[in-house]
């Protein structure tokens, strides 16, 4: 968890520029890395990574390539690691980095499945799960604030993160819908005004 903690603790990246050619092998070795070291939940090991060391992505991209993962059917993770896969070299990158994400949780989730099945019902495995579950929403509350610095422009971008909230968990609406009805409004908001009369002069 130490890693987790650096990249709490980390500024918003400013990444640097892309290597030309990133290999098929480091694609597939870093998602394996990701796959198999994001307790909790991946957005903050996918950003460290992706980010903050490898400079694959600046804020920028990985907010928007984190955006359609999140507006897609699946798993956040499987969807930015075809995405970003594809990106960096292709049809073959998004397979390798897809592989490598979903290999160690894999195997490693078939291996707890069997120890949980023979002891889940121990009192020290119910509170290790509360324990670990209390520091997942703090790795996904961590990345949050760090990628809100830069995407949240405006004030007024808080109005439209509090109407998703409300529309999810206030009025049950399904996830595509409420990212659908506001993403339009703030498309509307965002959009390029044209300049006044008074201000063309």
């Amino acid at each position: 968890m130490s890693e987790a903690g650096a990249v709490a603790a980390e500024p918003p990246a400013e990444a640097g520029p892309a290597p030309a050619t990133v290999s098929l092998a480091r694609i597939f070795l870093d998602f394996l890395i990701i796959g198999a070291t994001s307790f909790g939940g991946p957005v903050p090991y996918l950003r460290d990574r992706l980010v903050v060391k490898n400079h694959w992505l600046d804020e920028k991209q990985f907010v928007e390539l984190l955006s359609i993962s999140q507006s897609l059917p699946g798993l956040n993770a499987t969807n930015m690691a075809i995405l970003v896969g594809d990106k960096l070299r292709g049809v073959w990158g998004g397979v390798l980095a897809i592989l490598g994400m979903c290999l160690p949780g894999g195997a490693l989730m078939f291996a707890v499945g069997l120890v949980y099945r023979a002891h889940g019902d121990h009192p020290w495995v119910t509170a290790a799960l509360k324990g670990v579950a209390a520091a997942s929403v703090g790795l996904v509350l961590s990345t949050v604030v760090q990628l809100s610095r830069r995407s949240l422009d405006q004030r007024f971008d808080f109005v439209f993160v509090a109407l998703t909230v409300l529309a999810v968990n206030r009025f049950h609406l399904s996830v595509p819908i409420a990212l659908i009805v506001v993403g339009l409004a703030a498309i509307l908001w965002h959009h390029p005004r044209k300049p006044s009369k008074t201000e063309a002069s």
